[in-house]
C-alpha cells in the first residue's frame, strides 16, 4: 500500500504519525502547490490531505482508491468527482472538540475582560507613569450578566454550551436537530438577543454566508462575535466594517475564506484594533487531538480495506 500525504505541515511537526507510516510505504510531503497535486497522485493507494483541494482537475487518472481527509469537514473534496471514480473518502469526526471549545473559550474570555487592552497598559508603562493604583476602563461585565448565543449544537456547539453554561452565562443555541438541554431559537433570534455569538457549523450550501451582514447589523451594540468554523460561513467584510465602526464589541477568528489571508482581506484592515483576536486556523490543533486525528486516519485506512463504512462519506 502506498500512502501520499500531501500536506504533512498542516499537522505539526511534533505530531505522531506512526499510525499512518505503519500500515505501508508513506511518501510526505511538507506542502503541495496547486500544479504537483496530480503528479504526486498518481500510483498513490491513498491520499491524505488536510486543506488542500481535490476534484476534477486533479483525481482523474491516479488510480486512487482513498482519500482520508484530516479533518471533520470535507469542503476541499468534491464528492460527485469521487463518485463518479469510485474514490472512497473517509474524514475524522469529533477529535477536536474539546480543543476549538477550549480556544473558542479563551477567545471569548480575553475579549469580554478586554485582557490585550489592560495588558497593553501595563507593557506600555503606561500604568506605571499614571501614578493610579488600579485602572477599570474599557468596561468589562460579568459573564452571568450576558448571553451567549451558540451557532451549531453538534459536539463542538454541544461542548460550547456546556461551557458557557458553566461560566453563568444564559445560552441561546441553533441547530437543525433538537436538544433538550438548551433553549434553541433561530438564527434571527440569536443574533438580536446575544451579547456573544460563536459559531460551530460545517460549510454547506445552507450555512454559507448565514451571519450576513443584515443579521450583523440586528446585533446588540457592542456585542463579540467568534468564528472556529468556516471563514465562509460569515459575511467577512460586514464583520470588520462592523468592529471598525465600533458596532461590534470585538471579533474572534480563526477560520478565514481563503487561508492564508490575503493582502487584499478585509481583516487587514483591523489587524491592530486592540478587540480583534485572529489566529491562524489552529484552534483544532491542540497536540492530543492531532495524535487523535492522525490515528483515527489509521484507522479509517484499515477500515476502508476491511470493507467498514465508518466514518465512510462517500
Amino acid at each position: 500500500m502506498k500512502i501520499v500525504i500531501l500536506d504533512r505541515d498542516t499537522l505539526g511537526s511534533d505530531a505522531d504519525l506512526q499510525p499512518l507510516r505503519q500500515l505501508g510505504e508513506t511518501v510526505e510531503y511538507g506542502s503541495t502547490p496547486v500544479e504537483l497535486v496530480h503528479e504526486r497522485l498518481v500510483g498513490a493507494d491513498v491520499a491524505v490531505v488536510n486543506k488542500i483541494r481535490l476534484n476534477g482537475s486533479n483525481l482523474p487518472g491516479t488510480g486512487l482508491q482513498l482519500i482520508c481527509v484530516a479533518a471533520t469537514g470535507y469542503d476541499n473534496i468534491d464528492l460527485e468527482v469521487c463518485r463518479t471514480l469510485g474514490i472512497a473518502l473517509y474524514n475524522v469526526p469529533g477529535y477536536s472538540t474539546e480543543s476549538v471549545a477550549q480556544i473558542t473559550a479563551a477567545m471569548v474570555l480575553s475579549l469580554v475582560n478586554h485582557l490585550q487592552e489592560y495588558r497593553n497598559y501595563v507593557h506600555s508603562g503606561d500604568y506605571s507613569r499614571s501614578g493610579v493604583a488600579n485602572r477599570v476602563t474599557p468596561t468589562y461585565h460579568e459573564l452571568s450578566s450576558l448571553t451567549w448565543g451558540v451557532v451549531g449544537g453538534g459536539g463542538i456547539g454541544g461542548r460550547v454550551a456546556e461551557i458557557a453554561r458553566s461560566l453563568g452565562c444564559r445560552v441561546l443555541m441553533h441547530r437543525r436537530k433538537p436538544d433538550d438541554r438548551f433553549t434553541q431559537v433561530d438564527m434571527d433570534t440569536l443574533c438580536r438577543e446575544s451579547d456573544i455569538v460563536s459559531l460551530h457549523v460545517p460549510l454547506t450550501p445552507d450555512t454559507r454566508g448565514m451571519l450576513s451582514r443584515t443579521r450583523i447589523a440586528t446585533m446588540k451594540p457592542g456585542a463579540i462575535v467568534v468564528n472556529v468554523a468556516r471563514g465562509a460561513v460569515a459575511d467577512e467584510t460586514a464583520l470588520a466594517d462592523a468592529v471598525r465602526s465600533g458596532q461590534l464589541g470585538g471579533l474572534g477568528i480563526d477560520v478565514y475564506a481563503t487561508e492564508p489571508l490575503t493582502d487584499d482581506h478585509p481583516y487587514q484592515q483591523i489587524l491592530d484594533l486592540p478587540n480583534v483576536c485572529l489566529t491562524p486556523h489552529m484552534a483544532w490543533g491542540a497536540l492530543e487531538a492531532r495524535n487523535r486525528c492522525v490515528a483515527i486516519m489509521g484507522d479509517n485506512i484499515e477500515r476502508f480495506f476491511c470493507g467498514s463504512l465508518r466514518n465512510r462519506i462517500v
